[in-house]
C-alpha cells in the first residue's frame, strides 16, 4: 500500500551550509557525479530537489518587505509587490506570508496568511477572519514562504519509485508481453487523411492494424480492427492508439513523441476513451504539470460525449482559485473529496496534485494506467507523482511530449545543469531502447513502435514556416497538413519582402538597455518596428487576438504592452516564449532585444534570451500559423547557429529587410551550408 503521511523532507544542514556557503555542492554529494542508476536513484533526486528549495527560498525572500500596509479587496487584503512585474522568480498562489510589527521583539505576535491570487504588480491576501476585521491600514514587516508541498511529493514519489522497477525507470530491449486488447491497425480510409507518398514508410505497417467504420471483421489471428471515436486521426496517431492500447512492452514506458502543431493531445484523448471503453476494469489517471493543460483534457474528454460525469472527475488542489472552464466545473472536486475521486474511473489532474492520492493508502496497482500530456515540461521528480500510482507489473505508462521543445521550469541553475532540468521523457529518449535507430526501424519513423510513436503531420504552419525547424530539430520528417484556406491568407499581404513566402527577418541595429535597478532588458528600436509592424497588419479580417508577440526579457514585455495600449491595441497577447509554449497565433512577432554582444555570454551562462537555447528558439519559431516576423540584430543573432540558420533561410528565401548582413550569411549566389543540429542523436 501507498504510504498515507506525507513526510516533511527538510534540506539537510550540511548541504544548505554547502550552498549558502558557496562550496563545491559535488564534493559533499558525490552521487550527483555518477550516472543515474537504480541504487542511487532516490538520493540523486532527492538532492536536485533540495538544490532547487534552496534556490526557491533565496528568491522568495527578494519580496520580503519592511514597514508596509496592506489596502482591503473584498474579500482578501492587497499588497503590492515591488519586482513582481519582471517576471523574476515570483510568488506563487498557496505561499505562505507572515507578518510581523515593525520594531516588535520576538515574543510580539505573528500573522499568518496565504497568497490566493498573483497579479500583475500586487498580491491578494487572505488571513484568519479576526485579522480582516481588526486590520486598519497599520504598517507590518512582510515576510515570504512558499508552499512546499510540491517538493515534497516529489521526494515522497522517488523514495517510492524503487516499487516501480527498473522496467519502468530503465527499460531495457522490451519483451513481449500478452496484448491487453487484440485489436489490429488496417489501412486509412480513402476518405480520411493519408500520408503523402514520400511518407507513407512512417505509417506503423508490420506491427498492427486499425481499422475505422463498421462492419469490419476479425482479422486473421483472432485481432479485431477497432472502431475509432475520431474518425480523423491520421496514420501515426492511429498506430500510436493502438499500441497504447495492447500494451506489449509493458511496463515499459510508451512515448508519444509529439513535435509542434502534430495532435499529441488529441490522439492522447482518443487513447484514454479507447482503454476506457475496452478495458472495464481500467482505472485511469491524465495529467499534465499545469492547470491550464488539465483543464483542456478535461474539456476534450467531456466534449467526446463518451464520458459521463459519474466516470470522470477534474481533481483540483485546495487553494484554487483560478477561473475553471464552465464545461468542466460538474467534474471538479477537491482534496476534501478524495473518497469519491478515487471511485472515479479518469482522474485528471497536475502531476502534482496527484499525490494527494498516495494519502488514501491505495494498493501499488490500484490505477492501470497513467497518461501524462506535456511530459517534457515535468521535471522526473514531478513525473514520478502521477507514474508512481500505476506501479504494477500490467500497467501501462504513457508519456507524451517533445523533448525539442522546453523542459521545466527551475529557479537553481545549478540543479538545472545537473540533471533536473531534463524531464523522464527526455531521459527515455537519449538512451537504451527509446533512441532513434534509423537503420533498425526505418518503416516506423526510426523509433522501435514498441515503445515510441513520432507523430509528423503538422496541423499548425505554413509550409514556409515548418521547413526550417523540420531540418534542424525532426530530422525534416514534418509536413504541413494544415487548411490552407488558413495557413496561406497572407501570402499576399503588402508587408512581405516576397510576396508567396510568409516570413520576415527585419534586421535593425538598435541598443540594449536597463532602467533603474531593473534586472530585465529593453530595446527601444525593436519595440518600435514590432508596433509598426502590428498596426500595418490589424484590420480587415486580422484581429488583435490573432497576432502573438514573444520577446525572451520582461522589461520588453512591459514596454511593448505600453506602446500598444497606447494605440487601443492592447488586446494583443506579449509575453515570453514560456507563456506561448502550447499555444498558437495566426501571427507571431518575435523581438529578441539583444543588439550588443558583450552580454551574450552573460545570457548564456543564464539561460537567458534565445541565443544559445536551442529549445526556445524552436518553440519561438513554431507558434506562427500563417505569418512569422522576426525583429533583430542579424550580427548578433548570427552567432548563434540555429539562428544564423533561420537568418540564411530568410535572405535565401528573399524574405529578409532591414540593416545590413553579417559577412557569415551569403546570397542566394553563392554556396552556404545549413546548420542543422539536432539535440537528439
Amino acid at each position: 500500500r501507498f504510504p498515507v503521511h506525507l513526510p516533511q523532507y527538510p534540506v539537510p544542514d550540511m548541504l544548505r551550509d554547502c550552498v549558502f556557503e558557496g562550496r563545491d555542492v559535488k564534493k559533499i554529494m558525490p552521487v550527483l557525479c555518477k550516472p543515474l542508476t537504480m541504487t542511487d536513484y532516490a538520493r540523486y533526486w532527492s538532492c536536485l530537489l533540495h538544490l532547487e528549495e534552496l534556490q526557491m527560498e533565496i528568491d522568495i525572500h527578494e519580496f520580503d518587505m519592511i514597514n508596509e500596509s496592506l489596502q482591503p479587496c473584498g474579500e482578501y487584503l492587497s499588497l503590492t509587490v515591488p519586482g513582481l512585474a519582471e517576471g523574476r522568480p515570483s510568488v506563487l498562489i498557496g505561499d505562505k506570508v507572515v507578518l510581523t510589527s515593525p520594531g516588535a521583539g520576538d515574543c510580539s505576535p505573528s500573522y499568518e496568511g496565504y497568497v490566493h491570487e498573483v497579479l500583475r504588480e500586487e498580491v491578494l491576501l487572505k488571513f484568519h477572519q479576526d485579522f480582516h476585521s481588526s486590520y486598519n491600514g497599520e504598517p507590518y514587516n512582510v515576510f515570504f514562504m512558499f508552499n512546499r508541498s510540491t517538493l515534497r511529493r516529489c521526494h515522497q514519489a522517488v523514495n517510492f519509485a524503487h516499487n516501480l522497477g527498473s522496467q519502468v525507470l530503465f527499460p531495457s530491449q522490451p519483451t513481449l508481453s500478452p496484448s491487453l486488447v487484440n485489436c489490429e491497425l488496417a489501412n486509412i480510409d480513402r476518405n480520411n487523411t493519408q500520408l503523402p507518398a514520400g511518407k507513407r514508410n512512417h505509417s506503423g505497417h508490420g506491427i498492427c492494424c486499425l481499422g475505422v467504420g463498421t462492419g469490419a471483421q476479425p482479422s486473421k489471428g483472432g485481432r479485431s480492427p477497432l472502431q475509432l471515436f475520431n474518425s480523423r486521426l491520421n496514420q501515426q496517431q492511429r498506430a500510436a492508439v493502438t499500441r497504447i492500447l495492447r500494451a506489449e512492452a509493458r511496463p515499459a514506458p510508451y512515448i508519444l513523441f509529439g513535435p509542434p502543431g502534430t495532435g499529441k493531445t488529441v490522439t492522447l484523448v482518443e487513447a484514454i476513451l479507447q482503454v476506457f471503453h475496452t478495458l472495464p476494469y481500467s482505472r485511469i489517471i491524465a495529467c499534465t504539470p499545469s492547470n491550464s493543460a488539465a483543464d483542456l483534457l478535461a474539456e476534450r474528454l467531456h466534449s467526446s460525449g463518451k464520458v459521463k460525469q459519474a466516470d470522470m472527475v477534474r481533481l483540483n488542489a485546495f487553494q484554487r482559485v483560478q477561473e475553471i472552464p464552465e464545461p468542466i466545473e460538474r467534474y471538479c472536486m477537491d482534496g476534501d473529496q478524495l473518497e469519491q475521486v478515487s471511485r472515479r474511473r479518469i482522474i485528471v489532474a497536475t502531476c502534482s496534485t496527484t499525490g494527494l492520492l498516495y494519502s488514501l493508502g491505495l494498493r501499488s496497482g490500484h490505477f492501470t494506467h497513467v497518461f501524462v500530456d506535456e511530459a517534457g515540461q515535468a521535471t522526473e521528480p514531478e513525473c514520478l507523482i502521477p507514474v508512481g500510482l500505476c506501479a504494477g507489473v500490467q500497467s501501462q505508462v504513457v508519456l507524451s511530449g517533445d523533448p525539442m521543445q522546453l523542459g521545466p521550469v527551475l529557479q537553481s541553475h545549478l540543479a538545472k545543469d545537473l540533471g533536473l532540468g531534463q524531464s523522464m521523457l527526455e531521459r527515455l529518449m537519449t538512451s537504451g531502447p527509446y533512441l532513434r535507430d534509423s537503420n533498425r526501424f526505418s518503416q516506423h519513423g526510426a523509433y522501435n513502435p514498441m515503445l515510441v510513436t513520432k507523430l509528423v503531420c503538422n496541423y499548425r504552419s505554413h509550409p514556409v514556416l515548418l521547413k526550417l525547424p523540420s531540418e534542424l530539430f525532426y530530422h525534416g520528417d514534418l509536413f504541413t497538413l494544415a487548411d490552407p484556406s488558413l495557413t496561406r491568407q497572407l501570402e499576399d499581404w503588402e508587408g512581405l519582402p516576397c510576396k508567396g513566402c510568409p516570413i520576415i527577418f527585419h534586421g535593425t541595429e538598435g541598443e540594449d538597455m536597463r532602467e533603474g535597478s531593473s534586472p530585465s532588458w529593453f530595446n527601444p528600436v525593436e519595440a518600435v518596428q514590432v508596433l509598426r509592424y502590428t498596426q500595418l497588419l490589424i484590420g480587415g479580417s486580422v484581429k488583435q487576438s490573432d497576432v502573438g508577440i514573444i520577446t525572451p526579457y520582461r522589461k520588453q514585455v512591459e514596454k511593448l504592452r505600453l506602446l500598444l495600449g497606447s494605440v487601443g491595441l492592447d488586446e494583443v497577447k506579449v509575453g515570453s516564449v514560456e507563456e506561448f509554449q502550447g499555444q498558437e497565433r495566426l501571427i507571431i512577432i518575435i523581438s529578441t532585444v539583444r543588439s550588443t554582444t558583450n552580454m551574450v555570454k552573460f545570457d548564456t551562462q543564464h539561460t537567458l534570451g534565445f541565443l544559445s537555447n536551442p529549445k526556445r528558439f524552436n518553440v519561438s519559431i513554431t507558434r506562427a500559423e500563417a505569418l512569422l516576423i522576426m525583429v533583430g540584430n542579424p550580427h548578433v543573432l548570427g552567432q548563434d547557429p540555429h539562428w544564423l540558420s533561420h537568418l540564411q533561410y530568410c535572405v535565401d528565401q528573399g524574405a529578409y529587410t532591414g540593416c545590413s548582413l553579417p559577412s557569415t550569411v551569403v546570397s542566394l549566389d553563392h554556396f552556404h551550408i545549413y546548420v542543422s543540429i539536432s539535440l537528439l542523436h
